[in-house]
C-alpha cells in the first residue's frame, strides 16, 4: 500500500454532521466538533473561513475546503456577520448520541431560496494514531477547485441523503470519505514544493519503485543497496536522489517510517512487543526496543502504557 493510501485508510466520515445544507445570509456556523479534519463543499454561493488564528479564507462555489483540527472554527456568509444579528448554526455531533438532520439548529434542508449558499460539510475521526502523519503533512486549511460536474454529482447525492431513506447515511458518509480522499489527492498533486517530501518521491521516477517496495514489504530487511536495485540504479546514485528529495538519507527515512508504524501498532493494538518487532522489519524485540527508545525517547513498553 502506498504512503498516502495507508495514511487516509483510518480516516472515516462517521454520522456524517451536514449533507445539504441551504443557508440565507446573514449567517455564520461555528464547528465545535473538535474533528481533525473537517471538510467544506461549497456548491453555490460562498463564504468566508474564520479560523482560530485569525486567517481568513473565501470559498466560493466550486471550492472544497479541507480544515485541520481540532479547534474550534467558524465559517460565515462574511467575516462581519459574526459581530452582527445573524442566524447563528453549531456543528458538534461527534457526542454519544449522534445528531441528525432534524437538530441541526434550523438549518434548511433540500429548499434554495434565492441567493442562498449551499454546502455540503462532513467531519471526520481518526481511527488511530497512523493518521497523525497525514495531519502533520497538512497545513491548517487547503482549498482545491471542483469540477463542476463533481459538485452535480455531489449535490444530487446529497440530496437523496438528506431525505433519510434506508441506508442514506451509509451513503453519505461513505460519499464524503470518497471525497476526502480525491480532495487531498488534487492537494497533494497540485502542492509542488509544499507537498510532503515522501509524496514528492512517489512521483520520482527513480524513488517510486523502491518507495512503493518499502511500503509494500516493510518487515522485509531493507538496505540502501537492495532499495537501490528496486529502483535499477547504482547505489551511490540512489542515495545522493533520495537524499536530495527526500531531505534525509535512505535508511533515516525507513527508521522513521517503521517507527511511526511502531507507534500506532503500540496504541491502538494488542500485539506483543516481539510481533510489532518483527512487523515493522526489526529481528527481534531487544533491537526494536532499543531502536525505538533511542528514536522516540521511551520504550516500547513505557510509551505503551503512555498512550493507553
Amino acid at each position: 500500500m502506498d504512503p498516502l493510501s495507508s495514511l487516509l485508510s483510518g480516516i472515516r466520515a462517521e454520522g456524517s454532521v451536514v449533507s445539504h445544507a441551504v443557508l440565507k445570509a446573514p449567517w455564520t456556523i461555528r464547528f465545535t466538533d473538535g474533528a481533525p479534519l473537517t471538510m467544506v463543499t461549497v456548491l453555490r454561493g460562498g463564504g468566508t473561513l474564520l479560523l482560530p488564528d485569525g486567517t481568513e479564507r473565501v470559498i466560493a462555489a466550486g471550492d472544497t475546503a479541507v480544515v485541520r483540527g481540532p479547534a474550534p472554527f467558524h465559517l460565515a456568509d462574511e467575516p462581519a456577520s459574526v459581530h452582527r444579528p445573524h442566524v447563528a448554526y453549531e456543528i458538534n455531533c461527534f457526542t454519544e448520541v449522534p445528531c441528525s438532520a432534524e437538530e441541526l439548529g434550523g438549518i434548511h434542508w433540500g429548499s434554495d431560496p434565492g441567493g442562498a449558499t449551499a454546502l455540503i460539510v462532513g467531519a471526520y475521526r481518526a481511527a488511530g494514531r497512523r493518521q497523525e502523519r497525514l495531519l502533520r503533512a497538512l497545513p491548517p486549511v487547503l482549498v482545491v477547485t471542483e469540477d463542476a460536474d463533481v459538485c452535480a454529482w455531489l449535490e444530487s447525492s446529497a440530496a437523496d441523503a438528506a431525505r433519510l431513506t434506508p441506508g442514506s447515511q451509509a451513503l453519505m458518509d461513505r460519499l464524503l470519505d470518497w471525497a476526502l480522499v480525491c480532495t487531498l489527492r488534487m492537494w497533494f498533486d497540485q502542492a509542488g514544493a509544499d507537498a510532503p517530501n515522501w509524496y514528492r518521491g512517489l512521483a520520482d521516477p527513480v524513488l517510486a519503485p523502491a518507495l512503493h517496495a518499502f511500503h509494500d514489504r516493510p518487515a522485509d530487511p531493507w538496505t540502501v543497496a537492495s532499495l537501490a536495485a528496486q529502483a535499477g540504479v547504482s547505489r551511490a546514485l540512489f542515495a545522493r536522489r533520495f537524499t536530495e528529495l527526500m531531505g534525509r538519507p535512505p535508511l533515516a527515512y525507513l527508521t522513521e517510517c517503521r517507527m511511526d508504524d511502531a507507534e500506532a501498532l503500540l496504541a491502538d493494538t494488542d500485539l506483543s512487543i516481539a510481533q510489532i518487532a518483527k512487523t515493522v522489519g526489526y529481528a527481534d524485540a531487544f533491537g526494536f526496543s532499543a531502536a525505538f527508545k533511542r528514536h522516540k525517547g521511551l520504550s516500547p513498553s513505557t510509551f505503551r502504557a503512555a498512550a493507553a
